[in-house]
């Protein structure tokens, strides 16, 4: 008989991994915060943990784990926000694809993978945000330039956008 306390595991373990990459989100005050990757990792564990116990001899338990990715590909989605030039919400949306993988190898049994998986992924939100503003040669991005055009009617617009373009600002 399909569930019970040992189903209990990965999904409290998965709710526990996706919040630890949450914190972090809503500690730099992002739009997907801890409840948001907490939820998306419960959530694939679950999906993954269901999909485990209904395969058959004539099931593939893969076919509900692409059907999570291709769920989170729309969540994500709507992290992301254009302003004008700039692009935001990328780091958030892949913040979330990442913890469905967390959740779905929880699921799946790979405690360890997914463990060492969260550990990355807090590297690479943490210390490499420090390195990533860190560089002074603008390998990375060149952080605290605003630039404001003022353009009368009859100036077309194209030639400062196309001085914008040529050197690559966001």
């Amino acid at each position: 008989m399909p569930g019970g306390i040992a189903d209990l595991v990965p999904l409290v373990a998965a709710l526990v991994l996706g919040a630890g990459v949450g914190l972090e989100r809503e500690l730099h005050q992002r739009p997907a915060g801890f409840r948001t990757h907490a939820l998306v990792a419960l959530g694939a564990a679950m999906f993954t943990v269901v999909s485990r116990e209904m395969a058959g001899p004539n099931a593939d338990p893969t076919r509900i784990a692409a059907q999570i990715v291709t769920g989170i590909g729309f969540l994500g989605a709507g992290a992301i926000i254009r302003h004008g030039l700039a692009v935001r919400g990328l780091t958030t949306a892949a913040s979330l694809w990442i913890v469905a993988a967390i959740g779905m190898a929880v699921g799946a049994g790979y405690f360890s993978a997914a463990m060492i998986a969260t550990g990355i992924v807090l590297v690479g939100l943490g210390p490499f945000r420090w390195l990533e503003g860190a560089t002074t040669l603008g390998r990375f991005r060149r952080a605290g330039r605003e630039l404001e055009i003022d353009l009368r009617s009859e100036h077309p617009i194209a030639e400062p956008l196309a001085v914008i373009d040529k050197r690559r600002v966001r």
